[in-house]
């Protein structure tokens, strides 16, 4: 595979976008169930799909908006879905979940009527919902780089007010946090991150790459800091063992980066037990 990624634009392409997302997706995602906020990847992550199917379905009608790359208006859609479910929850005080269904409802409806009114795109829909390393192009990699960037900007920005709102968010309002427009704005960066992914792990299964390694260095880790830094590994090895696998297997890489996610949960798992009835013993 070595001597492919080296000969290989596309696969190029594919393994440094995904080594990317295996950062910021983990990175990001540690704040997000911390929060408890996990099924707000879900939401967003339908409208990024509604945006990916009406510029599919608007580069069929008007033939000058082809040379668009639909990622674009994913990005719209997803930033746009942040901001909705934002009001939504000020709108709903004492019922904030509610702002996450009518979302995802809202997206998932939108994407059925672009896909019933177009046709001829379900290769592309399909790349999009699973994952595709062939269709990975050099301008997704230029736009994963830049909203690494983005992430890595915002975080170190404002990394202790995220922490602070993370664990004890009335504690922060008491002390004059502007916890509105960081959580506004730490919304806006998530939407990014799935627009971003949804070419290496799809559409559908972008939540599980935010959520899984989590779960898994929520098991061992003694630390904020230490499950930051084994929910990055984890995802960046769930990544590289996904894409090595949907290369040899000729299977879409986004199955295969979760399956390996849930892999690692299972023996992280099991070890963690493991390794606790072994001191119990001994004891």
């Amino acid at each position: 595979m070595i001597d492919a990624i080296i000969n290989y634009e596309f696969l190029q392409n594919a393994f440094f976008s995904g080594l990317l997302i295996g950062i910021i997706a983990p990175l990001l995602g540690v704040f997000i169930v911390v929060r408890r906020m996990s099924l707000i990847a879900d939401a967003l992550s339908h409208v990024t799909l509604a945006g990916i199917a009406g510029s599919l379905y608007l580069s069929q009608t008007f033939t000058v908006l082809a040379l668009i790359n639909p990622i674009y208006l994913g990005i719209v859609a997803s930033v746009s879905g942040s901001i909705l479910i934002e009001r939504l929850r000020t709108l709903y005080k004492h019922y904030e979940e509610l702002a996450i269904p009518i979302i995802m409802s809202g997206g998932i409806g939108l994407s059925a009527i672009f896909i019933s009114l177009a046709s001829g795109f379900n290769t592309d829909i399909m790349s999009y919902l699973f994952g595709s390393v062939s269709a990975v192009s050099r301008q997704d990699l230029w736009v994963v780089i830049a909203i690494t960037i983005v992430v890595f900007l915002f975080l170190y920005t404002f990394f202790k007010e995220m922490f602070v709102l993370s664990f004890d968010e009335e504690f922060a309002k008491a002390s004059g946090l502007p916890a509105k427009t960081i959580h506004l704005l730490f919304m806006v960066v998530v939407a990014l991150v799935i627009a971003a992914s949804m070419r290496i792990v799809g559409i559908l299964l972008v939540s599980s790459l935010i959520t899984l390694p989590v779960a898994a260095s929520m098991r061992i880790a003694k630390g904020f800091k230490q499950t930051i830094l084994f929910s990055i590994l984890f995802g960046e090895a769930a990544v590289i063992l996904g894409l090595v696998s949907a290369f040899y297997l000729n299977l879409a890489p986004g199955g295969t980066i979760v399956v390996t996610s849930i892999l690692i949960l299972l023996i992280v798992i099991l070890g963690k037990k493991a390794a606790m009835k072994m001191k119990a013993e001994r004891v």
